[in-house]
């Protein structure tokens, strides 16, 4: 049904809705939520030292590896290139043990031995052949422990350099730990939300750098009461409102934590947030339905709000007849405003009655 005036600067449409009912009214809680990123990192330094780079600024994305911040490591390179150094000097030290082992195993009355005097030997010979035995015989020596200690020293020897080898190569195995720790990388694809250090600040280790979060997917973090928890599940689907969202929508329930707050007495919720386009961002408020399994919930006629008529503080609606062409005003009493451009009625109305919807629009003069 539609009424004009023509040379008038307004018109009125007139539609038709049905009455009908919703479940579970008086039983649903609206808690209020924050929009939250999926994942969400706080960069801190590890290392001291300047702060040499940062990638990029607020809101620029990063994919995963990407440097996003990383400090001054010219101190540590010297350390490592010094470290280097004494590696390779133990490095030769352990060869040299290994050769003067082998040469006493294979060749023990080589003259380069170190038992062995220089010169034409005479003194060394009449070692071998008149002292020594002689001193065996009296029980003086044992030429059999003497050259097992002497091999079992060269054997320490090789020990105690490759013990200097191993604590060097530790030391750049600590140095290498640093230089990566001196570098932060994106865990993942995502975008600088805080940025907490400027190029050039001089940071200790634990200083927060920059929060890095993932963005292409939102959830809404709500603190629902104990009581309220048990109606909740994994994977239930609930009714959803945000303030740059005019319109209801469904989310999931993602994650409840196993743990209450002993403050506050109430769970920490996660809802998965449908990728909408709805340009929701983390820190932005929300409103979720969770349903009271404490309180029976009544079943009541639910109207659009369009189609209530004031007449002083009292509402009213214009219900029609069977043939739609009459209609009378009449006073209902209404409930709970239901959040979606509805409101639950009380008394007055009931399911499958029509009533008239009248919106009033400006119209230019003609």
């Amino acid at each position: 049904m539609i009424i004009g005036i023509c040379g008038s600067t307004w018109f009125a449409i007139a539609d038709t809705y049905v009455v009908h009912n919703r479940e579970n009214i008086g039983a649903m809680v609206t808690l209020g939520g924050t929009v939250v990123p999926y994942r969400e990192v706080t960069l801190t330094a590890q290392v001291p030292g300047r702060i040499k780079e940062i990638a990029g600024k607020e809101g620029d994305s990063f994919e995963e590896d990407t440097l996003l911040i990383s400090v001054d490591d010219t101190e540590l390179l010297a350390q490592r290139r010094a470290a280097v150094a004494q590696m390779m000097n133990a490095d030769a030290a352990l060869r040299e043990a290994y050769m003067q082992y082998s040469r006493e195993w294979i060749s023990p009355n080589s003259p380069s031995s170190p038992n062995v005097p220089g010169g034409m030997g005479m003194p060394f010979m009449m070692d071998k052949y008149f002292t020594e035995p002689f001193s065996s015989m009296s029980g003086d020596s044992n030429p059999r422990f003497d050259r097992q200690a002497e091999l079992h020293s060269y054997g320490t020897r090789i020990e105690q350099a490759r013990s200097t080898l191993m604590q060097v190569q530790s030391q750049i195995q600590q140095i290498d730990a640093k230089l990566r720790d001196a570098m932060g990388k994106a865990p993942f694809d995502g975008v600088i939300t805080k940025k907490l250090a400027e190029v050039g600040d001089t940071v200790q280790p634990g200083q927060p750098l920059l929060m890095f979060a993932d963005m292409q997917r939102l959830q809404i973090q709500v603190e629902v009461p104990a009581r309220l928890e048990r109606g909740l599940k994994k994977g239930d689907m609930v009714v959803a409102k945000l303030d740059v969202y005019d319109r209801p929508l469904e989310v999931t329930v993602a994650q409840i934590f196993p743990i209450a707050d002993p403050q506050r007495h109430t769970v920490t919720v996660k809802f998965d947030l449908t990728p909408i386009d709805i340009h929701a961002r983390p820190g932005q408020y929300a409103e979720v339905d969770v349903r009271d399994v404490n309180v029976e919930g009544k079943t009541l006629p639910i109207i659009p709000q369009e189609a209530l008529v004031w007449s002083g503080s009292l509402p009213s609606v214009y219900v029609l007849d069977e043939t739609g062409k009459k209609r009378e005003l009449r006073v209902i009493r209404i409930g709970k405003d239901l959040g979606d451009g509805y409101v639950s009625v009380l008394s007055g109305l009931k399911e499958g009655e029509k009533i008239e919807i009248k919106e009033e629009k400006r119209n230019p003069t003609y």
